[in-house]
């Protein structure tokens, strides 16, 4: 039980690293209107490698997307992917995430 537990743990923190160094993107997206568009949404981002944390803000129509260091997701990827699920995606900016924040 003991070694479940540490490797979990050590399962939780090789994950946190690895997210550590990554690229924070920032979309803006019209029409996210109820939690099943965002759940839709969280859906299909999830199947990329690489994605890790994500959060959609339906009052501001913005959508958080934190990958991991050397995963990148491009404009016409994005557009294509919230095109198919019913919404128009507007713009994205992105932000490296610092490695070192969590030291």
């Amino acid at each position: 039980m003991n070694k479940r537990i540490a490797l979990v743990i050590m399962s939780m923190l090789w994950s946190a690293m690895t997210f550590a160094a990554g690229t924070e993107y920032r979309m803006r997206v019209d029409g996210l209107a109820c939690p099943y568009c965002a759940y839709g949404i969280e859906k299909k981002l999830k199947a990329i490698d690489g994605v890790g944390k994500i959060d959609v803000n339906l009052n501001e129509g913005l959508v958080i997307v934190d990958v991991a260091e050397g995963t990148r997701l491009t404009e016409p990827q994005m557009k294509k992917l919230f095109q198919d699920s019913g919404f128009t995606y507007r713009s994205m900016t992105e932000t490296p995430l610092d490695g070192d924040a969590g030291k």
